[in-house]
């Protein structure tokens, strides 16, 4: 249908309901088709990569894709050092942000002592037990008492599953690379490990697997592109045949190109969604459980 319908009076509409009554055309029907490729992958058991941008765990958006991990609808995070600097904080302190502006004018932003000192410790101790990234990072949450909201990282919540989460660290762009605990090679080491994690990860894609990548404009798609040219040179040209989906507010080259358009050719598909995370992620988690039906409980397999 090439129109769309208004509510009706029962008051008693779904989220499909909802998707339902949109027009089929445009991006309408790319989100459907990008909510019926995570279903379908669900229920073949292929992968499900998530990557992500630090706005998203900034606005909130954590608890939705923790939901998707619990149900296994997501079955691997990856994430820029951004995200994961706010995900350790909002676990340790319960808060993450800060006037750039007014920081940078007299050089105390990103100069908290706790953060860079506590991640980079993480590191270095990950570094010594051949740990990546996301996992050290986990395991120094997971140690540390008193946390104010362990239950909103997403870090914690992917170890606790066992479920491949990644790090990908950019040297100097983040603010724990500012604290005097920075250890160069323990960045490195932990950071790397965790891009030989991803490139493993993703045979799972092969012949229906989805990957979004959800606020992030040069980082994990760059990370992403060369972790998929590894995996098909060891692999034969595989994975293929999977669903790629850009979300983000504005769109950008890299993920594009890098994203939607290159992993997919000569098979697979490509799709850019573009909108505020704070309404579109939501959106999408609840679409795609509204697919399911609801059968998948969380923590179910």
């Amino acid at each position: 249908m090439e129109f769309a319908r208004p509510p009706g009076d029962d008051g008693a509409a779904t989220i499909g309901d909802f998707l339902d009554s949109l027009p089929d055309i445009l991006v309408a029907r790319d989100f459907r088709a990008v909510v019926a490729a995570i279903v379908a992958a669900h229920r073949a058991g292929r992968a499900v990569l998530v990557m992500l941008g630090g706005h998203v765990v900034k606005t909130g958006l954590t608890p939705l894709l923790i939901d998707l991990l619990e149900r296994r609808v997501v079955t691997q995070v990856a994430m820029n050092g951004s995200a994961a600097i706010h995900d350790y904080e909002m676990a340790r302190f319960g808060a993450t942000s800060e006037d750039v502006a007014a920081g940078i004018r007299d050089g105390t932003f990103g100069m908290a002592e706790e953060t860079g000192r506590g991640m980079n410790e993480a590191f270095v101790d990950g570094a010594a037990r051949a740990r990546g990234m996301g996992e050290a990072i986990a395991c120094a949450l997971s140690a540390t008492p008193g946390l104010a909201h362990p239950e909103l990282s997403l870090l914690l919540a992917a170890h606790r599953l066992g479920a491949p989460v990644t790090v990908h660290a950019a040297i100097g762009a983040e603010v724990i690379h500012q604290h005097p605990a920075a250890n160069g090679a323990a960045i490195g080491e932990t950071s790397h490990r965790d891009f030989r994690r991803l490139a493993a990860g993703l045979s799972g894609l092969d012949d229906g697997g989805v990957v979004l990548n959800i606020g992030s404009a040069v980082i994990m798609p760059e990370v992403f592109l060369k972790a998929l040219t590894v995996a098909r040179n060891l692999d034969h040209g595989r994975p293929t045949r999977f669903v790629t989906c850009d979300f983000d507010m504005q769109r950008h080259y890299r993920p594009r190109v890098n994203v939607v358009e290159r992993p997919t050719q000569g098979g697979g598909r490509g799709y850019e969604i573009t909108g505020h995370h704070e309404i579109m992620v939501p959106l999408l988690a609840w679409a795609v459980v509204d697919a399911l039906g609801r059968r998948e409980e969380p923590g179910g397999a």
